[in-house]
């Protein structure tokens, strides 16, 4: 879904909202460098389990509800899909105890994250901006977003849907900003389609980055100083109220690096 490379993986990834997703487990193992970020890392892996079992027959019957908005080729039915993420959950689940030790799980939150400017060279998230338009609204995104780009210098975002399967209006209005403020932003299509027409991500570049791709990386670094002043604005954003966001607690597809690798 990120389109990611073997390249992308040597990389120091963030993944912000990544829930109870196997792509750190997995990532990991292989020998990336990824911390993922998500209110719900509070609790206890029991807690977390307990609350996976109890939305399990509510998710599956959402599904069915709403079939017609996904495409079944890879997964071929809304039980194959429950097998799927169960079993996705249990590879979260084994491995968080150590990997909570070892701070790859952090209880963090967009829009404010306690990283220093540029601790990463890839920014990832993945069904939570965009898809929960009605739910965050406007502000939220452009906060969360701005500070992604101020703690990686490479941000990808996917799906650029809402929930209902219609482009998120939040998508142009913030390319339009990013480009205002000197990033390289723009909408990317990827080899992965489960949410029907969901096969396209953000991918958001400081002038710097894109430079290294195309220019040898000789290239001005003003979007950094300008996402440092745009983000400033952000900070009492989740002191003066959090944001209550809908519940991910069922995270993404089957095999995550594979998805987020294609």
């Amino acid at each position: 879904m990120f389109a990611l490379t073997n390249d992308d993986l040597r990389l120091r990834i963030v993944g912000c909202g990544d829930g109870p997703a196997s792509f750190n487990a997995e990532a990991s193992r292989r020998g990336a460098n990824v911390i993922s970020c998500d209110p719900i890392y509070r609790w206890e892996a029991s807690q977390i389990r307990e609350r996976i079992l109890s939305t399990y027959d509510e998710m599956l019957e959402q599904t069915r509800r709403n079939a017609d908005e996904f495409v079944w080729s890879s997964i071929r039915s809304v039980e194959e899909l429950g097998q799927v993420r169960m079993a996705t959950m249990q590879t979260f689940l084994d491995d968080f105890a150590s990997g909570k030790l070892a701070g790859r799980y952090l209880e963090a939150e967009l829009p404010t994250l306690p990283f220093a400017d540029a601790s990463f060279d890839l920014g990832l998230c993945s069904h939570f901006l965009f898809l929960y338009t009605t739910q965050l609204g406007d502000v939220f995104h452009r906060s969360a977003i701005l500070e992604m780009c101020r703690v990686a210098t490479e941000v990808r975002i996917f799906p650029l849907l809402a929930l209902g399967g219609q482009q998120s209006p939040y998508v142009h209005e913030n390319l339009d900003h990013l480009r205002a403020l000197g990033f390289d932003a723009t909408v990317v299509k990827v080899p992965y389609e489960f949410q029907r027409g969901g096969d396209y991500m953000m991918q958001i570049r400081t002038a710097r980055t894109a430079g290294e791709h195309r220019l040898g990386g000789v290239a001005p670094t003003g979007p950094v100083r300008s996402c440092r002043r745009a983000c400033g604005s952000s900070r009492p954003l989740a002191a003066e109220r959090r944001i209550q966001r809908p519940s991910r607690i069922l995270g993404i597809g089957r095999a995550d690096v594979q998805r987020r690798n294609e």
